[in-house]
């Protein structure tokens, strides 16, 4: 009698869900398609990979450059070392790692910036993204050019979104380590089954940090669904410490360009009243965690087309609410309620 009396109830409570527009993997494939610069798409909720399309004559199997998102796999890489006692924490000065790439006569600021400024946009020297980054990345030296900037904010400050800033992670890991950036990326982030396929490096060699990481989507799923395990391979091997991920989404600043907020290597923002964490680069390369609702998604696009001034990304965040949001939510349920009822036939 119990069981028939819940039964119906789950029943019932689907039903009503029902008299609702719901939202279809059918659906988001047809949503997905009217996207003219998406070249992939890929959900994965409890661990299972329920949507993986392409489209515009992209492939799934072909690797991808993932841009900025490369911000959020430095992350994890300094996680990692900061575990392994590569770099002693976020709180150590760079100036001691860098000596030798430091301008003549620096500014005494300089020795206030800690890896956690890196990580945070939050060095206060003058960005080297933006108009910056074409005469940055054409100049001789990246790191003594990033260091030598002169400081828009204090250290600790306003964020100040620059890729030279994780350069300068990039440079710090691989001089600790003596390996470069994507050999420690294929070694501490392979269990997890993650791959970097290739990663531009400056001119001494340095992987550039922070961007022009090129990799698979799947890589770019599985990074994902790391951050949503707390740091744990599928297998459950710990590859990122579990606190360093609590850390990355703590907000530390806000950007001035979205007002989203910013971790280590994360935005942060609401979608559709969950709190979720995402990796963007530039074109729309995308990588969403929403831990409630267990659910991981991994987009790319086309590299060569803006996607902030565009409102790409804006409409990217608004398919994620309002779209992919109800069908985890609808799933979910489902699975909460088969769950329900096998404990009632158990009892």
């Amino acid at each position: 009698m119990l069981r028939r009396l819940v039964s119906g109830f789950l029943i019932a409570g689907l039903s009503i869900a029902g008299t609702q527009a719901e939202t279809t993997p059918a659906s988001i494939q047809a949503a997905a398609a009217q996207f003219q610069t998406l070249y992939t798409l890929q959900i994965a909720q409890a661990g299972e990979t329920i949507f993986a399309e392409s489209f515009n004559g992209a492939r799934l199997d072909q690797p991808a450059n993932i841009k900025s998102a490369s911000k959020s796999v430095m992350s994890a890489l300094v996680g990692i070392a900061i575990e392994r006692g590569v770099i002693s924490g976020v709180d150590q000065p760079i100036a001691p790692l860098l000596s030798d790439q430091l301008p003549a006569n620096p500014d005494p600021r300089l020795s206030q910036i800690t890896v956690g400024h890196l990580l945070s946009m939050q060095a206060g020297l003058e960005r080297t993204s933006g108009r910056n980054y074409g005469a940055w990345v054409n100049s001789r030296n990246w790191v003594q050019n990033a260091l030598a900037r002169p400081f828009d904010a204090e250290p600790g400050g306003t964020m100040q979104y620059s890729t030279g800033s994780t350069h300068l992670l990039s440079a710090i890991l691989t001089r600790e380590t003596g390996r470069p950036t994507d050999e420690l990326a294929n070694d501490w982030l392979a269990p997890a089954g993650i791959r970097v396929v290739n990663w531009l490096r400056d001119p001494q060699g340095i992987p550039l940090g922070g961007n022009q990481v090129s990799m698979t989507p799947a890589s770019l799923l599985a990074f994902g669904e790391l951050y949503r395990r707390g740091g744990r391979a599928a297998d459950g091997t710990q590859v990122v410490p579990a606190d360093w991920i609590d850390a990355s989404w703590q907000t530390r600043t806000h950007s001035r360009f979205t007002g989203d907020g910013y971790g280590y290597g994360w935005f942060l923002r609401d979608f559709a009243g969950y709190d979720g964490y995402y990796g963007w680069g530039y074109g729309g390369q995308m990588v969403y965690v929403v831990p409630d609702l267990e659910l991981t998604i991994a987009i790319t696009s086309d590299p060569n087309t803006p996607a902030g001034r565009s409102g790409y990304r804006g409409q990217l965040h608004r398919f994620v609410a309002q779209q992919i949001v109800p069908l985890a939510e609808q799933r979910l349920a489902r699975l909460d309620s088969a769950v329900m009822v096998a404990a009632i036939d158990v009892e």
